[in-house]
């Protein structure tokens, strides 16, 4: 049902309607079944210009939404500071190769974060947003830098009338709890690296010597969990052929208390351990759809089940989102290595392919209009004949570089089942939404 049929088109039946997901914006309708046929009929006959036809003919057309031009010099509105390029944990499937980058472990000094802040907020206008992320490595290895570059930036935005989010992602092996207290005073959201209950975690997250550490980790992040107000504790679960019961961590983790829990394939690896093949993709879609319908029945309940995935998916629908890009790597986000040199994303740190110039010397703008037009969607085959290419933004630019694209069918079918669950929850709880949608009108 999620096969790329129409490169212009996507339809959707569910127990409450006929649904079409037009690509260009990303818009929603219902269908009444003559349309609905004539649609689905269309589009199988595999003629182009008989299906815009008819799209016009219904309502469907719009002026072309995303054009093929990449943005120029994108102000900078977040930045990801790799303050400590070092770990206490042996991961075996880390991107980061134990938080190296595969150099020598090192950290950020106090005046390199600063500078990264500078920057951050030099052209911020008064009432903008900024973001200002921490990761690693483990970045509480680096602790007074964390503290340095977050109160820096807080004194900048009360300078500037600009709002400044702060972000940390931590393995958890040595939060405090004046840690609980430094986040929740500056409204953080923390992540933490859980990959499933203590087997499972242990077995992918030890310490360097072998030791498992899930619970030193959940011992470190119960306070969080019970201080956590302005503060967010969300989990964040990297799945591997090793670690694929999704339903039963997200309930375990959902009982514990953390205001969000995520899963994220892990699809490349520097020694290529952990990723998922298409037999692990297709068991993973399976129990993402698991964690989706109680999500689903949770909520028609009236209570709440934060499962990320779904929960983000939906709010994406609803606003209409549509982009060239999987996100905003290399445009309006940066990351900063340790020597305060700038890359695409905190991803590609240390590697050439995704540099775009240091703090020193400022963004290189010739270098990120040619990284911008490279990896624009409408550049990456298959993407131009998908239905999902402005939902997907064409994958995440790291893993598409190093291992291409062997998730797409993975990711159509969790689209298929979220645009679904979106049409049911929009008949049956459409409070759960807030205000009503901007996009499709029934056709």
């Amino acid at each position: 049902m999620s096969a790329p049929v129409s490169p212009d088109l996507h339809l959707v039946r569910t127990e409450v309607g006929r649904h079409a997901l037009v690509v260009n914006g990303n818009r929603l309708f219902d269908l009444d079944a003559d349309s609905y046929l004539a649609l689905d009929r269309a589009r199988h006959a595999d003629d182009g210009p008989g299906l815009s036809r008819l799209m016009s003919e219904l309502g469907l057309d719009a002026p072309r939404l995303i054009d093929d031009r990449p943005p120029a010099e994108p102000p900078v509105r977040a930045l990801s500071l790799s303050v400590a390029q070092k770990c206490n944990l042996g991961c075996t499937y880390c991107y980061a190769q134990q938080g190296s980058f595969g150099g020598t472990p090192t950290s950020m000094s106090a005046e390199t974060a600063l500078t990264a802040v500078e920057l951050l907020f030099r052209e911020a206008a008064p009432g903008e947003r900024v973001n200002l992320a921490f990761l690693g490595g483990e970045p509480l290895l680096n602790r007074p830098v964390v503290h340095a570059a977050t109160e820096h930036a807080v004194r900048l935005a009360a300078k500037r009338n600009v709002q400044a989010t702060f972000s940390i992602t931590t393995n958890g092996t040595t939060l405090t709890a004046a840690d609980a207290d430094f986040f929740e005073r500056h409204g953080f959201a923390v992540t933490v690296s859980l990959d499933g209950t203590k087997e499972a975690h242990d077995s992918l997250r030890p310490y360097r010597g072998g030791r498992g550490s899930f619970r030193r980790v959940i011992t470190n992040v119960t306070p969080l969990l019970a201080a956590q107000q302005r503060m967010q504790v969300s989990a964040r679960v990297t799945v591997t052929p090793h670690n694929l019961a999704l339903r039963e961590t997200l309930d375990a983790f959902v009982e514990l208390g953390f205001h969000s829990v995520g899963f994220s394939p892990m699809l490349n690896s520097p020694t290529g351990q952990g990723e998922l093949s298409a037999a692990d993709l297709e068991l993973m879609l399976n129990q993402m759809v698991s964690c989706g319908e109680e999500f689903e029945r949770q909520v028609v309940a009236g209570r709440r089940y934060p499962f990320a995935n779904l929960a983000n998916a939906l709010r994406e629908l609803h606003r209409g989102t549509h982009r060239p890009y999987p996100c905003g790597a290399g445009a309006g986000y940066l990351g900063v290595s340790a020597e305060g040199e700038l890359a695409a994303c905190h991803r590609f740190v240390g590697d050439p392919r995704g540099a775009l110039g240091s703090l020193d010397r400022g963004v290189d703008r010739a270098r990120q209009l040619t990284w911008l037009g490279e990896r624009h969607v409408h550049r990456q085959e298959p993407c131009r004949s998908c239905w999902a290419r402005y939902l997907c933004g064409g994958g995440c630019h790291h893993e598409v570089i190093d291992r291409g694209r062997p998730a797409c069918q993975y990711i159509r079918g969790w689209l298929h089942y979220a645009l679904g669950a979106y049409h049911r929850l929009l008949s049956r709880r459409p409070d759960w939404f807030g205000p009503a949608p901007a996009g499709g009108t029934p056709a």
